[in-house]
């Protein structure tokens, strides 16, 4: 949810409607007819399939290659690009040569004009990106004839080669289009293992093999993304056979342990899960409030309880295990402080327990989306321990529809986190250029040491000087916090035991489409 929202969207008709079409294969054996084809479930779909709009810029697309690609371990690798970039001037030119005879999945041969498209479009302020501040630090990119492509970055931008993994699109059919409103959204060409093959909205996507893939076609044939938005009917789908595989919550995951006919997976992420408090409310405007709410929950309840264990408490935006985690902002539930912090506020416990000042009382509206079990749950936790401290939420659930037109003023159960470096996060979530930018910084949240701290971070090199800005902006978070900030959640996926080369990566919040142990289902093999 860091640019363009992933939504779910599918209605238990569309489902059972797709029942049959999304059919799991199996055969009497086991053998490699039911490993050529695998459907796996998943929460929600994609608004669009074109990255010049943010789909894949984290990398993992199957449609499509950036120049760059992340191993297991999630170290860059070559991917479109032949080696990792020279990089030049003081870390301010990169350089990277084209992989030979790369074509898209239409047979055209992949130039470099194909990657200045890419990025020249994406930076243009008319294309509806809103992660392009994420590219700010590029001045300009060009091609050296058709196989090499130089960026001049306006400062030094330590992390840039981790920006690169984004998916190159092809020139010759993206130009003539509106990039916001063109079919290449629905209908994507890129260079990578699979093409879609159809979309069914609010009920699936079917990818098929690339034959022109440079990397070898894959021994997985096909593969389908069921939406399906109820945890519950994913997991019985997934019991009765219907699905290869799904993503489940916690709880509903352990229903499998005992089945070995699959496995399960647990991934460890950087997504948290957050309470969006919009600095502008009425209520939440107040930072003695905010501060009481961080107060007033209980982390570790929620991992244990919520989660099963299969969590971290979240103090902040980076799991406690992030080499750039801040010490000693580690904190437990202390009503007793919360409680203090409301009264010195002037915020009175009135008669039905509830606090009021002038007239307001401490009440507002906590939305989360329908279908979404985990978040329902962090949700009534939330309103139960806030409760505590004598402030009322009201928990709501609705669709990502609803949702978006209301989350500029009312508190969001949202979920973000990005891997690779902590400036692929925090800017987005953080800084108050972009607040109220769509998903981008949805609490509005503006702190003039928090905005010092990411601009330094962003723009030094040296590793001491950028660890201080990232430790100050942590531990500034809570003394002034704009979301309260409660659990890093496990990504738990349930699969038939018919592979092997299955695994996962450290995730971000994005997950589903491009990272479980699919992030690399062009490299499964049916197992014997």
């Amino acid at each position: 949810m860091t640019t363009r929202l992933i939504r779910g969207a599918a209605v238990t008709a569309a489902m059972v409607t797709g029942l049959a079409a999304c059919s799991a294969p199996t055969s009497g054996d086991g053998g490699s007819e039911a490993a050529d084809s695998v459907v796996i479930g998943v929460a929600s779909e994609p608004d669009t399939l074109s990255p010049l709009l943010g789909y894949g810029k984290d990398g993992n697309s199957k449609i499509f290659d950036g120049l760059l690609a992340r191993d297991g371990a999630l170290k860059l690798r070559p991917a479109l690009a032949k080696a990792l970039p020279e990089v030049a001037d003081a870390g301010m030119t990169y350089t990277y040569a084209l992989r030979d005879g790369v074509r898209f999945s239409d047979g055209e041969q992949l130039t470099a004009q194909d990657v200045v498209f890419t990025y020249e479009t994406v930076l243009d302020e008319k294309t509806n990106n809103t992660g392009r501040s994420e590219l700010d630090a590029v001045k300009d990119v060009k091609a050296v004839g058709d196989d090499k492509v130089v960026f001049t970055l306006k400062y030094p931008y330590a992390p840039f080669a981790g920006r690169t993994v984004l998916p190159i699109v092809p020139e010759h059919i993206a130009a003539g289009q509106d990039p916001n409103t063109g079919s290449f959204n629905t209908e994507p060409v890129g260079t990578g293992p699979y093409v879609l093959s159809s979309w069914s909205k609010g009920e699936k996507l079917i990818f098929k093999a690339n034959p022109r893939y440079w990397g070898g076609t894959p021994r997985v044939k096909t593969f389908t993304m069921a939406i399906i938005a109820d945890d519950n009917v994913r997991a019985t789908r997934l019991r009765s056979g219907d699905l290869d595989g799904a993503i489940l919550p916690p709880n509903l995951a352990a229903a499998f342990k005992s089945d070995e006919s699959v496995r399960t997976y647990d991934a460890k992420s950087y997504d948290f899960r957050t309470v969006t408090l919009p600095t502008d409310g009425a209520v939440t405007g107040d930072r003695a409030v905010r501060q009481a709410l961080d107060a007033a929950v209980d982390r570790e309840a929620m991992v244990d309880k919520i989660l099963d264990g299969a969590g971290r408490p979240a103090y902040g935006p980076l799991p406690v295990d992030d080499p750039w985690f801040a010490r000693g902002v580690e904190r437990k539930q202390d009503l007793t402080k919360a409680n203090r912090l409301l009264e010195q506020a002037g915020w009175k416990t009135g008669g039905d327990g509830i606090r009021a000042r002038e007239g307001q009382r401490a009440a507002f509206t906590l939305l989360y989306p329908s279908g979404d079990k985990v978040r329902q749950d962090h949700a009534l936790a939330y309103a139960s321990d806030a409760k505590k401290a004598g402030i009322e939420v009201t928990v709501e659930s609705a669709t990502w529809e609803v949702i978006e037109p209301r989350m500029k003023n009312t508190a969001v159960l949202a979920g973000f986190g990005s891997t690779g470096d902590p400036d692929f996060g925090l800017y987005t979530l953080l800084h108050s250029s972009l607040a109220g930018d769509g998903f981008n910084n949805m609490a509005r949240y503006d702190d003039p040491a928090v905005d010092k701290a990411l601009d330094t971070g962003r723009r030094s090199q040296d590793p001491a000087t950028r660890e201080a800005a990232y430790t100050t902006l942590q531990r500034e978070l809570v003394k002034n916090p704009g979301y309260t900030f409660l659990t890093h959640i496990d990504h738990l996926y349930v699969l038939a035991d018919r592979w092997s080369g299955l695994t996962t990566q450290l995730e971000p919040h994005e997950h589903g489409f491009a990272s479980g142990p699919w992030w690399n289902i062009e490299d499964w093999q049916p197992k014997k």
